[in-house]
């Protein structure tokens, strides 16, 4: 009677239990990895988002500032790094051209400050490039805005992003470039 007892009794072992366990464990160290990556993924998308809004502004503000000064007031790299002049301002009167150029300027200079919370690219690195158009008598430019920034990840660059001289150029660096044509008013 004792032997039938024990047949009639259903149940789990401890070994299946522990098999669903680990099971169970892989299945979330998936789901923990694939977490990871995703915000991973959403951080470098934000930053790119910043430098392609960065190289927006920049070429509107200079369409905005268009004269035939367009590359001496333009033209030039900064840093993350690069000392803000806290003293350019034009929000008080009429500025000239010069005015708004360096106002445009420190305003860039504060966007890319990640370490300062005022703006969200790491390491960053700005170069403006403007090139006057031959024969347009000095009324038209191409415009070149590069935004380079230090990524999180390490990465092969195609052979044309390497050949970019703007930023650190190793291997956690992204690029934004950004071209344009302007022609000015005055």
């Amino acid at each position: 009677m004792a032997l039938t007892h024990l047949k009639l009794q259903k149940g789990f072992t401890l070994i299946e239990v522990l098999i669903a366990f680990i099971i169970l464990s892989f299945g979330l160290l998936g789901a923990v990895a694939l977490q990871a990556k995703a915000k991973q993924a959403s951080f470098d998308s934000m930053q790119r988002a910043a430098a392609v809004a960065l190289g927006n502004d920049i070429m509107q503000r200079i369409r905005a500032n268009d004269t035939r000064d367009l590359i001496t007031r333009y033209e030039g790299n900064f840093t993350s790094e690069t000392d803000v002049n806290s003293s350019a301002s034009c929000f008080t009167g009429s500025c000239t051209s010069a005015e708004i150029a360096a106002l445009d300027k420190e305003q860039w200079k504060r966007a890319i400050r990640a370490r300062e919370n005022t703006g969200t690219l790491d390491a960053a690195t700005v170069c403006i490039n403007p090139e006057a158009v031959a024969d347009s008598g000095g009324k038209a430019f191409n415009i070149e805005v590069i935004v380079s920034w230090q990524g999180r990840q390490a990465f092969t660059a195609n052979d044309s992003a390497g050949k970019v001289e703007c930023g650190t150029a190793d291997k956690k660096r992204r690029l934004v470039v950004l071209t344009s044509y302007i022609y000015v008013r005055g």
